[in-house]
């Protein structure tokens, strides 16, 4: 294996989930004219209090209440994407350098009939619901049905997603995800869905709870990434919660947990402890999942403190070699008249010496930084400019 062009060097990308900053220019396609994730949280909430997200150039990025321009921003601005979609597989794709030419499928009024039938033989159950559903609503309206007969929830969304719940003393964990798996090798060709994703739950009937344990069967991405550069130049690699699953393992040496933010920034803190060289990518889900959706602003707001102070700690303990870079993936704005993804910019902002200039551009210039930052190279053949020299 090569040796790093760049030993010593380190890099840690942390997605912040769906903390959208402003609708793109085709977000009429979408339904999403007007949609900006973290104004309107900052409004709903009476501002938001992030110091150091506002040192860092928060304010400079949009305007937002609360959190002033600062006067000493480091690299900092929006990014947009250069394919279709608005998920977590398109947005982490593209910061890598993978950009799709064609949205996967999606399904506003369930899955055919022919796609259910093939996968009740692939997977030896049968399915409840079969339509677009708010999760925890899904849980709510079936539970108790699936409780009763063992037929498993399944729902979608506007994303192209399939996901399978069940109740963990009703099938267990393991045996959900060989149910996921199955799905996974049906849903091929024409209804290559992004991610089939695996949703245990507990509690009592009328009273469900989403316990730990999801899991993301997504497609490998289709092409070659920033990713696979970075392992062909002999830096490692390091994922952080659901990035792993969303890139199949592909271009990945390792992975960490980070099933909950607090989860997936503790491993971050502990990586920053220990590596010596490659990169960290991580994902800090809660502002999707556990409040993006729900419209939860004032968790979000909550989420979004904890982060604050989690790079608060960080920001000391990185040394000069050090790149870290704080962005998104897609929006899910609370005054959307749907409960799903948004399609809008990601906010960036760079950490590293001498950064202070305002960079916008697409999401894969992320990826592009990240390799020149630790090889000093370009990958050649995949898009994205980097901010760094």
């Amino acid at each position: 294996m090569k040796r790093p062009s760049r030993p010593g060097r380190r890099a840690f990308v942390v997605v912040l989930d769906a903390c959208g900053v402003g609708a793109l220019p085709d977000a009429a396609a979408y339904g999403d004219v007007g949609a900006n994730t973290l104004a309107h949280v900052a409004e709903a909430e009476g501002g938001l209090n992030l110091p150091t997200l506002g040192r860092l150039g928060l304010g400079r990025i949009l305007a937002l209440d609360g959190v002033p321009p600062s006067p000493a921003p480091v690299v900092h601005g929006r990014l947009h994407a250069l394919g279709p979609g608005k998920d977590s597989t398109a947005g982490h794709w593209e910061l890598m350098g993978v950009v799709v030419d064609a949205a996967p499928p999606t399904y506003p009024q369930g899955f055919p009939s022919a796609v259910i039938a093939a996968l009740e033989r692939a997977t030896g159950h049968r399915f409840l619901c079969n339509r677009p559903y708010d999760g925890l609503r899904a849980l709510e309206d079936f539970g108790t049905e699936h409780l009763a007969t063992g037929h498993l929830i399944l729902y979608t969304s506007q994303d192209s997603v399939l996901q399978l719940a069940a109740h963990v003393d009703r099938l267990p964990v393991d045996a959900l995800y060989a149910a996921c798996g199955a799905a996974r090798a049906v849903l091929a060709g024409e209804h290559a869905v992004g991610r089939v994703i695996a949703r245990p739950f507990a509690g009592p009937p009328g009273r469900p709870e989403r316990v730990g344990g999801r899991r993301d069967f997504a497609l490998a991405p289709p092409g070659p990434s920033h990713l696979d550069a970075l392992r062909d130049a002999g830096v490692p690699v390091h994922a952080v919660g659901k990035v792993h699953d969303l890139f199949a393992g592909t271009g990945i040496d390792a992975a960490h947990p980070g099933a909950t933010n607090a989860e997936a920034l503790a491993s971050t803190g502990r990586l920053l402890g220990e590596l010596e060289t490659g990169l960290v990518f991580g994902n800090l889900i809660e502002t999707d999942q556990r409040h993006g959706h729900r419209k939860d602003t004032a968790g979000f707001h909550a989420a979004l403190r904890d982060i604050d102070a989690a790079v608060a700690r960080w920001l000391p303990r990185l040394r000069p070699g050090d790149l870290l870079v704080l962005t998104a993936d897609h929006g899910v704005d609370p005054r959307s008249a749907h409960s799903d993804h948004t399609r809008e910019y990601a906010p960036l902002l760079a950490v590293f010496p001498g950064a202070s200039a305002r960079h916008d551009g697409p999401l894969a210039d992320v990826g592009a930084s990240v390799l020149r930052w630790l090889t000093g190279g370009d990958a050649g053949g995949l898009p994205g400019r980097s901010f760094v020299g």
